[in-house]
């Protein structure tokens, strides 16, 4: 698929743009109305695609819960294995569509490799994710960001106490969840070990106040995003953080989100959570996988 059309639907994902007048530019794109229906199924999410690891895995156990936040109380999904014991624990932070099925699948892969995994929904506090993925995205458009991101912060305390962890905390997150996950690793001393895919970058004032080991993910193809990792890496590096950077070489902003045919690279995805899989065993500890 053309570039330009992958960038025109990066824009209107991220509120450049009203659906009207992303189909326009698409059919002009496209050449003609016919060939821009076609094209936005491989451009949208295909959430029957989601369940890498089934809603119903005999390994684990999942459930709804709720945790309390500056901005109200906040519901999440939580997994972990069946067994019983201590385990570290991961939060995963949604992208612009809230609390999708491709989230909470992917809280799934982190409790079958034995991890505590928490993924809230911070649109909780604008009534929650509508099952509409053009609905979730306009009322994310409307939610304050830092409302939001007060909410991700308040995950951390509730996760690290929960019975079955062992206080230490990661998170991962995606597109606007990459940006939250900068944030948290900047605004809780308590975050041991921060993953952020392809997510907007803090300010260097917010630096100095980062505990956590970092692991930052980006798409080559991703200008929006990329024009800040130099900046970012420089004041990283001035103040003696633990980081690490990979540019995945053809890649797209989403390029981890299986759900999108057009954006979606294995290859990279794979090797992405591979080392996000390495890094959280290094900073939180390995725990035994759910069997």
């Amino acid at each position: 698929m053309h570039q330009s059309i992958i960038n025109l639907y990066d824009r209107f994902t991220h509120g450049g743009m009203s659906r009207r007048e992303f189909l326009d530019r698409l059919t002009e794109l496209a050449g003609s109305a016919a060939a821009a229906a076609a094209l936005v199924p491989l451009l949208a999410s295909d959430h029957a695609r989601a369940a890498t690891v089934p809603v119903d895995d005999s390994r684990l156990a999942a459930e709804r819960v709720s945790y309390d936040s500056p901005k109200g109380r906040i519901s999440g999904y939580l997994a972990r294995a069946k067994a019983l014991g201590k385990r570290p624990a991961v939060i995963v932070i949604h992208e612009n569509r809230g609390l999708t099925p491709h989230i909470e699948d992917v809280a799934r892969r982190l409790a079958v490799e034995g991890y505590l995994a928490l993924a809230p929904d911070l649109l909780s506090i604008a009534g929650g994710t509508p099952p509409d993925e053009d609905k979730a995205r306009e009322l994310h458009a409307k939610t304050p960001r830092e409302d939001m991101i007060a909410a991700a912060i308040a995950a951390v305390p509730f996760i690290q106490h929960h019975p079955e962890s062992t206080g230490k905390v990661g998170a991962v997150g995606f597109c606007f969840g990459g940006g939250v996950v900068n944030r948290m690793a900047a605004g809780s001393p308590d975050l041991a070990a921060a993953v952020p895919y392809y997510g907007e970058q803090v300010p260097a004032e917010m630096v100095p106040a980062i505990k956590a080991a970092l692991l930052l993910q980006y798409a080559e193809n991703d200008e929006r995003i990329d024009k800040g990792i130099s900046a970012y890496e420089a004041a990283l590096t001035a103040n003696n953080k633990k980081f690490t950077i990979y540019i995945y070489p053809g890649t797209q902003h989403a390029f981890n989100n299986d759900t999108g045919a057009a954006r979606y690279n294995k290859a990279a995805a794979d090797l992405a959570w591979s080392r996000t899989l390495a890094f959280f065993a290094e900073n939180l500890g390995a725990p035994p996988k759910a069997t």
